[in-house]
């Protein structure tokens, strides 16, 4: 029997909520159903964090807080999640220690960025590492634009606030919040009716395979962070929605000597210890994907499947020779993950298929990888072009060559040409890396677009080549890093 309406838990009791639209955003469902204005509107596409609330879930037994964008968070995306809004902080008594402390550092001006602000840190103060430092508190709030420039105090707030162990009404109460949380997941398949079509979320694979193979023209909604900006932005029209978040399995994480195995429903919030592990690399882009909001709610297998040509993961996971599984009905298959996508926004996917989870194998001891984000903003920016290259070397020689770009074209793509041209090259003679150097401009012809020129993107793609030979010959990075060059300096100091 499949439950008709989601629960979650607020303000201490469970709430239940059924016949909603399929495409009710939570940010609406609080300002416009509920009444609750503290959660604010501005952008409506995920980047300012006017929006932002925390979610809170049981993990290895204890509640964990995340931020997210309500704007294009679905209502139904939060069954069996603790919701906390700022609305919820104080509930009539003494200010939160965040709150307390962005009165006394005069963090709030004008005050309509100041509750997703608030959010944000709120999660921070639970989640962060102790102490926290002012690099980390930047990161945390890389998601919530400040419209009158007061992000000093707004930092300083932060430290003031997070930087000891939680002391607040959600402490305090922790094992209870965690026992309700767990008592929520009952393990029952959610779907719930509304006029033409439904929201559904399965609890196992096999009810996503049968319900997906019966609804092929229904949109598969991992995070919400693409499919969002398609409801707030693009209006679409969109009656059936499945929500994969509660599909029992497709969150693991299996991570052993030969690979990395990622569900398809892991978020990059947590898979980017695994992801960082692989290379420190890897960890960057995973830094500067989105926000701490969107890496909270965005899924690995949502970037992929969504076959974005400006997806900073596919690129990276190409590289290193990743494999995709998908599933239909009772039936499953792999193939490279480059192979996957096939033009803009098409991809090798059968009606009722779906990604199940990606494969990335593990770095030999004579593989070197290499990745770079090249953007017009550090933080929270779509790349203008991104470039990753795995270098397999036999001795001092480039033994084989494995090179993806995104943002380049319409899929993310791998530099076959340039790749074949790599073999047999020394570390040790960048006069010979001309052909490679030139190779790389006949395997892409650069889009022109808003980011970037086509002739900007073709020279950033034979600098970043030039720059990972360079460094793979030197084994060193710091002469060619603009990343992490301020931080050295203020720890100098």
């Amino acid at each position: 029997m499949a439950r008709d309406a989601i629960r979650f838990w607020r303000q201490g009791q469970v709430v239940e909520v059924s016949g909603f639209h399929p495409r009710t955003t939570l940010l609406d469902y609080l300002r416009l159903q509920k009444r609750q204005v503290g959660t604010k509107e501005g952008c409506a596409e995920g980047d300012c964090g006017a929006c932002t609330v925390a979610l809170g879930r049981v993990r290895e037994g204890s509640v964990h807080y995340e931020p997210v964008n309500a704007c294009i968070l679905l209502l139904g995306q939060i069954d069996g999640a603790e919701l906390v809004t700022v609305e919820d902080l104080a509930a009539g008594g003494p200010l939160h220690p965040v709150q307390s402390a962005m009165v006394a550092s005069h963090g709030s001006q004008c005050g309509f960025c100041t509750p997703g602000i608030v959010m944000s840190l709120f999660s921070l103060y639970y989640e962060g590492e102790r102490p926290v430092t002012r690099e980390a508190v930047n990161d945390a709030l890389a998601g919530n634009l400040c419209r009158c420039t007061g992000y000093r105090p707004i930092v300083d707030a932060a430290l003031e606030a997070c930087g000891g162990q939680p002391s607040d009404a959600f402490s305090i109460d922790h094992p209870g919040r965690a026992q309700s949380l767990t008592a929520l997941n009952d393990a029952q398949d959610v779907f719930i009716r509304h006029e033409k079509g439904f929201f559904a979320a399965p609890a196992s694979e096999a009810s996503l395979a049968a319900l997906y193979a019966e609804h092929s023209d229904a949109t598969l909604v991992a995070g919400c962070t693409d499919v969002g900006l398609w409801i707030t932005k693009g209006m679409a029209e969109l009656e059936k929605i499945i929500w994969l978040g509660r599909v029992a399995g497709l969150d693991r994480i299996e991570d052993n000597a030969e690979a990395l195995t990622l569900g398809a429903t892991v978020t990059h919030a947590q898979a980017f210890s695994t992801l960082a592990a692989i290379d420190p690399d890897l960890g960057e882009i995973m830094r500067r994907f989105g926000s701490t909001q969107v890496r909270a709610s965005g899924t690995v297998g949502g970037n992929i499947a969504n076959g974005s040509p400006i997806g900073d993961l596919a690129p990276a996971l190409i590289a290193l020779g990743a494999g995709l599984e998908l599933r239909r009905g009772d039936e499953t298959r792999t193939i490279p993950l480059e192979n996957f996508f096939i033009a803009y926004r098409r991809q090798d996917r059968a009606p009722g298929e779906y990604v199940r989870r990606v494969t990335v194998p593990e770095l030999k001891a004579n593989e070197h990888f290499r990745a770079y984000k090249v953007s017009k903003r550090f933080d929270e920016d779509i790349s203008a072009a991104m470039g990753a290259f795995k270098f397999t070397l036999g001795g001092r020689h480039i033994a084989d060559a494995r090179i993806a770009f995104g943002g380049m074209a319409g899929t993310p793509k791998r530099a076959s040409e340039t790749e074949q041209t790599l073999v047999g090259l020394s570390l040790d003679e960048p006069a010979t890396w001309g052909e490679a150097l030139a190779a790389i401009g006949r395997d892409y012809q650069p889009m022109d677009d808003h980011r970037a020129s086509a002739a900007y993107r073709a020279t950033v793609a034979r600098n970043l080549l030039f720059k990972a030979l360079s460094e793979t010959a030197s084994g060193q990075t710091r002469a060619t890093r603009i990343v992490g060059q301020r931080e050295a300096l203020e720890a100098a100091e």
